[in-house]
């Protein structure tokens, strides 16, 4: 690899969505070293021409090559998209969830505005087999794409990770790093709702200490309070 990264690291990047994020998470990735694969709802020959416009040398595939020959997976997809995913090829697979729940585009989906689960938790139980973290939701994606830097670059912006697998989560904090921002552990998956909109983390472009402390604060949060209630209940 070109940057230097660990020759344990994961080489192959898949992205299953060709949207906006999933565009510039992988302009970012091929400027990391990494060989990235793209899948899109479209005709493939019109998502290669939109992607070889953003990220020269991503390559384009089905969804089910993806999640097949990526050592990890982002998903980059409306939430609700989430249910039609390959399960069989990405058993096994360590799999970022970077989307979020939109009621005004997803339509009103309870279970999706559950606060007794994360969203995140919801797609893990629709995959059985793979290892879901929480990564690249919270952040717009002009931030995404304008906010990479360099490692030690003063004022890094951050990313926070959520994920339950103590060696997932810190691959996927080293893919944060590799792709130009400080990782930030958010806990396990279940805590990615602090990462979720309504919560102060969602849309934040802010370095790695006020991430910290946005997260921290999400308890005294009115989002955290409903959360809270919420989640006694389920363990009652």
């Amino acid at each position: 690899m070109t940057n230097g990264r660990e020759d344990s690291a994961p080489e192959v990047l898949g992205i299953i969505g060709a949207g906006r994020v999933g565009r510039v998470l992988a302009r970012l990735a091929v400027a990391a070293g990494y060989r990235v694969l793209v899948a899109g709802s479209g005709r493939p020959a019109r998502i290669a021409a939109t992607i070889g416009a953003v990220a020269s040398g991503a390559e384009v595939a089905e969804t089910a090559v993806v999640a097949w020959e990526a050592d990890l997976v982002v998903l980059a997809l409306p939430l609700p998209a989430h249910r039609g995913l390959p399960a069989d090829e990405l058993r096994g697979k360590l799999v970022i969830d970077a989307m979020n729940y939109w009621w005004e585009a997803d339509g009103l989906r309870p279970e999706y505005a559950d606060l007794r689960t994360s969203t995140s938790e919801i797609v893990q139980r629709s995959l059985p087999g793979a290892r879901v973290v929480k990564a690249f939701n919270h952040m717009g994606y002009r931030d995404l794409d304008e906010e990479a830097r360099p490692a030690g670059t003063p004022g890094r912006k951050a990313i926070a990770v959520a994920g339950d697998d103590a060696e997932d989560v810190r691959t996927v904090m080293r893919l944060v790093d590799d792709l130009g921002f400080d990782p930030v552990y958010a806990g396990p998956l279940g805590e990615g709702i602090r990462l979720e909109p309504g919560a102060e983390a969602f849309g934040a472009d802010v370095d790695a200490t006020e991430l910290r402390a946005m997260l921290e604060r999400f308890p005294t949060s009115q989002r955290g309070i409903m959360v809270a209630r919420a989640r006694g209940r389920r363990r009652q």
